[in-house]
């Protein structure tokens, strides 16, 4: 079963969506790795890296998806 132009065109659209959060995510975790040295800053510095991977984790996720329906789609398999 192929995929239509519309199903890859969202596919495209939603990693690319995921790849923008995670860059968000990771200009956050950035700023605050260079704030002042206390245990409060350093929770929201590595609470900023828990939401950078697990944004990862996404793109990672959403990028199989649009490479699989590629494969199908242009391949068959």
């Amino acid at each position: 079963m192929t995929m239509d132009e519309a199903e890859l065109d969202t596919l495209q659209a939603d990693y690319k969506k995921a790849v923008d959060e995670w860059v968000t995510a990771i200009r956050a975790e950035e700023a605050l790795a260079s704030v002042h040295h206390s245990v409060a800053e350093l929770d929201k510095w590595e609470e900023s890296h828990a939401i950078a991977h697990k944004a990862y984790k996404e793109v990672i996720f959403r990028k199989r998806l649009y490479e699989d329906a590629l494969r199908e789609d242009m391949f068959g398999f």
